[in-house]
């Protein structure tokens, strides 16, 4: 199992990226473009018994290096390389499968590792000789309304790596979902979300049109701290749902979590544009990037 560690300069793939091999040269994951992979599997390949500890390698010492590499210009990468034993893959797996957040911190001098729950906003880093590497369970991603726009965002959620969940009480949507990867329920979303509520993972886009459906949704995911919460409509239909979300008392700062109109302004204005508008809002929530002011004219 390689794992990114450290990068300098331009680099391909973050602090905490990883991919797997083996000696047939199967490669799951990344650490790289590809060039680092290829490198690793071949090492693994020539001589599989020299990986009986973790070794910390780097990519990108020199000119030529890079150049070999195909690494971009100035970058350089530091990989720690060790046997994906069961007892770390089956450590792991235990607190990903139940849904728990956990932070590996890995001694890069002893190669000894230990597993916690990170205090929140934990942040995969190095730290000295260790790193803090947080990993969990995959995000998710409660579309409400099975329309047009919730059609064209799930295959991209799906790409982003969230589990893709589908609420809407509307037959006529439900029986013509065409994504077999999403979670559909056919159900009002107050209720689904009562029984699996939201969380700072989750990311909940109210996409029904129907302020009777959408506002059931909100009014629950506004209640936590969530990844993101956002609703699809113009200023005016904004101005007026929070208002109403006032009525069911919602405070002015659950309210200010509530992304209105919907999406990263890039004057999307078909279902599809206004899908990659949303997903791009997604990736800045995930990235803790600032978050783009949302276009009056790019939402119905």
């Amino acid at each position: 199992m390689a794992t990114v560690v450290e990068t300098y300069g331009s680099a391909p793939r973050p602090v905490g990226s990883i991919a797997v091999l083996n000696q047939q040269g199967q490669v799951m994951g990344s650490v790289s473009g590809g060039c680092v992979e290829d490198d690793l599997a071949d090492w693994l390949r020539r001589d599989v018994g020299a990986c009986v500890a973790g070794t910390l390698l780097t990519y990108g010492k020199d000119a030529e290096e890079r150049h070999r590499l195909r690494l971009p210009c100035n970058g350089h990468i530091r990989v720690w390389l060790e046997p994906a034993t069961h007892a770390l893959v089956s450590s792991l797996s235990q607190w990903v499968c139940a849904g728990q957040v956990v932070c590996r911190q890995l001694n890069l001098s002893t190669g000894t590792w230990t597993l916690d729950t990170p205090p929140p906003a934990t942040r995969t880093a190095l730290r000295g000789d260790v790193l803090h590497h947080v990993l969990g369970p995959r995000l998710r991603a409660v579309l409400i309304g099975a329309g047009e726009v919730s059609r064209y965002l799930a295959p991209i959620a799906l790409t982003l790596g969230f589990k893709v969940e589908v609420i809407d009480p509307r037959e006529e949507y439900t029986s013509t979902w065409p994504h077999p990867g999403c979670t559909l329920y056919q159900a009002m979303p107050d209720d689904i979300l009562m029984e699996a509520p939201p969380d700072a993972r989750t990311a909940v886009l109210a996409l029904s049109h129907d302020p009777k459906i959408d506002d059931l949704a909100l009014m629950e995911a506004l209640k936590v701290p969530c990844l993101y919460v956002g609703a699809m409509g113009s200023v005016r239909t904004t101005m007026a749902r929070r208002e109403r979300l006032t009525l069911f008392e919602l405070s002015a700062r659950q309210l200010e979590q509530l992304h209105g109109p919907v999406g990263a302004d890039i004057g999307a204005r078909t279902p599809p544009e206004i899908a990659v508008s949303i997903a791009s809002d997604l990736v800045a929530a995930i990235r803790r990037a600032p978050q783009p002011r949302p276009s009056p004219a790019c939402r119905r």
